[in-house]
């Protein structure tokens, strides 16, 4: 797993047990896979004049702890320890703000296109790890936790698939 450090994180509130994985998807430009825009994107650097959607989208200051790249690898721009700024405004089973209890993982991807056997098999292995540090215990999507307002990872992500390597990679 690769590492390049966002700036966009902070401490979790004192006594936060980590509960939720929450995943998203994202692809820079829109539809758009490979190249370091994501990167940039999360660690501040993202050119405006690069491509017409990164005017809209520049000056935000996001993070995600993991991005899964559509070949499998991984990059990490958050220690899971440390709070990422990744879900906005969200509710989990009658909690709010998500950030302070969650994971979140990007897939890099959109919400029509189907994610590939790589990624499914490097999500599971990240949620397995993660199981063994922290006190897992739903992985939810962007869509679930912020209803109306996000729709990420959308209907290209297979739950079934998802759960089938969670537990091939128990083995």
């Amino acid at each position: 797993m690769r590492i390049v450090e966002s700036p966009n994180h902070d401490e979790r509130p004192p006594g936060t047990e980590v509960t939720l994985v929450l995943l998203h998807s994202i692809s820079l430009p829109p539809g758009e896979y490979g190249g370091d825009a994501i990167e940039r994107f999360f660690t501040n650097r993202l050119d405006p004049a690069a491509h017409p959607y990164f005017q809209e989208i520049h000056a935000l200051r996001v993070s995600s702890h993991y991005l899964i790249r559509r070949d499998g690898q991984m990059v990490q721009f958050v220690d899971p320890v440390r709070r990422a700024w990744h879900a906005g405004v969200s509710s989990w089973r009658g909690r709010s703000r998500c950030n302070d209890f969650s994971i979140g993982i990007e897939l890099e991807g959109t919400d029509a296109d189907a994610f590939s056997a790589s990624q499914y098999a490097a999500l599971a292995a990240l949620v397995r790890e993660l199981q063994r540090r922290f006190p897992l215990r739903d992985v939810a999507a962007h869509s679930d936790v912020a209803p109306g307002r996000k729709t990420d990872p959308g209907a290209g992500f297979d739950w079934a698939r998802f759960s089938h390597a969670l537990a091939v990679s128990q083995h």
